[in-house]
């Protein structure tokens, strides 16, 4: 994408303070940071959501993640990370190009988990959202060129499953 920022940064076009750096992914250091060491980590190959990498790139970028988190938590003996994608313009999206959020966390930072983020509980059972998220997933498959008996959708294991 020609005017993406952060297309022009996977191209060198724009310099960076790069803390790690693979074939197709760039880890740099965030120009707003939250925290110290909060780190972007990008693939230089223009995607706006994940669902359009394909499983090398997709497992590229996150070899990289790992990467520089290690080396964040390593460099600044930070008591732990928070790591996570904004994806769309509802969750928050700065640049509309794939990137993740590497925080770097000390105790009593101010800080919350991933949980207060957002407040929206839903109105409707665990159960009853599953099953919608499951019948959109099956609607997407293809029909078997032939009749043949569909297989039951399958269940959870007994130890995957929430008693709340």
């Amino acid at each position: 994408m020609e005017d993406c920022l952060f297309c022009k940064i996977g191209k060198k076009e724009i310099a960076v303070k790069a803390v790690a750096v693979n074939e197709t992914a760039v880890a740099f250091m965030d120009i707003n940071p939250v925290a110290p060491g909060h780190t972007v980590v990008i693939p230089k190959k223009h995607a706006a959501a994940i669902m359009e990498m394909d499983d090398a790139e997709l497992s590229s970028l996150f070899l990289l993640v790992r990467q520089a988190a290690s080396q964040i938590q390593s460099g600044l003996a930070c008591d732990g990370l928070n790591i996570g994608i904004n994806q769309g313009k509802a969750a928050g999206w700065g640049v509309p190009h794939v990137h993740v959020h590497i925080i770097p966390r000390f105790e009593n930072d101010g800080g919350g988990s991933m949980h207060t983020i957002v407040r929206n509980p839903p109105h409707e059972s665990i159960d009853a959202i599953y099953e919608k998220i499951r019948a959109r997933e099956q609607e997407k498959k293809p029909e078997p060129a032939r009749e043949e008996k569909k297989p039951a959708p399958k269940k959870l294991p007994p130890e995957w499953e929430l008693e709340l």
